[in-house]
């Protein structure tokens, strides 16, 4: 039975309203069912870097614990900021050696402390997943490259361009065909896949609780659709679901049907 993992860190973000992901995370799940729903009592203060260039480390470790002592098979992390994913996988029951791992998200995540212009985790978090970076936050070993299939991607950082090359890339009219994302994950040889949804990875005109939108997204319907036919054709390991962050409770609540539509594909 899938299981729900609350996570309303807020510390990866590098957005000037990165609290209101703490509302979006409770706003999801207060449509969840409450008999398989854990919400985790993460940091509320920002943490200290602890030397590193990583902002608010000392508060990502403390919720990397937390995640680590919630994990269980099927597994749906509610975030939250983009990073969860990051503790969930190193905490994956069965480890991440058989595993594909779909990134959706308007945004590449693909700086590490060098590079980054926030120091946000959140904005290191798929190059952490490839066992890259700070060495306090990255999978050890990370996963393969040639197991890592992107979606929707169309905002990157000029130091991100050549990071993303050697990894499969789904373009937003890629999932018009509903068996694309299906058909890469399969030829990854991966026998397990996790899913990580960062919901800007939407059209703005789909949801507007994002703290960077980018235009010209995807519909809610059509990434549904791909993770379902995903689902047919390969075991979901688990799944995250990220980056909502709604202005005021009426926001939220014009949200959640696009939400809900996604919680519904992964669960």
């Amino acid at each position: 039975m899938v299981r729900f993992l609350v996570v309303p860190q807020w510390q990866g973000s590098p957005a000037a309203r990165a609290m209101l992901l703490v509302d979006g995370a409770s706003a999801i799940a207060g449509d969840l069912p409450r008999a398989a729903t854990t919400a985790l009592d993460v940091p509320v203060e920002a943490g200290e870097s602890l030397g590193t260039g990583v902002r608010r480390l000392s508060a990502l470790l403390r919720t990397r614990e937390l995640v680590a002592a919630g994990m269980t098979s099927d597994t749906v992390i509610i975030g939250g900021d983009c990073s969860v994913t990051v503790a969930a996988l190193a905490a994956l029951p069965g480890g991440t050696d058989d595993l594909a791992v779909v990134w959706c998200d308007a945004h590449a995540d693909l700086h590490t402390p060098d590079t980054s212009p926030s120091g946000a985790f959140s904005g290191m978090a798929l190059r952490a997943v490839l066992g890259e970076g700070e060495p306090q936050l990255r999978l050890s070993p990370g996963v393969a490259r040639d197991r890592v299939v992107t979606v929707g991607m169309r905002n990157l950082d000029d130091e991100e361009v050549t990071e993303i090359e050697g990894l499969a890339q789904l373009s937003v009219d890629d999932l018009e065909s509903p068996d694309a994302l299906a058909d890469a994950v399969e030829a990854t040889g991966a026998r397990r896949v996790w899913v990580h949804i960062d919901v800007d990875v939407l059209d703005p005109a789909e949801i507007t609780g994002v703290s960077s939108p980018a235009p010209f997204g995807l519909a809610p319907a059509t990434l549904s659709t791909a993770i379902r036919a995903l689902r047919s054709r390969v075991p979901l390991a688990g799944a995250t679901i990220a980056g909502f962050a709604p202005r005021s409770p009426a926001d939220a609540v014009d949200d959640l049907g696009a939400l809900l539509r996604l919680v519904g594909a992964v669960a």
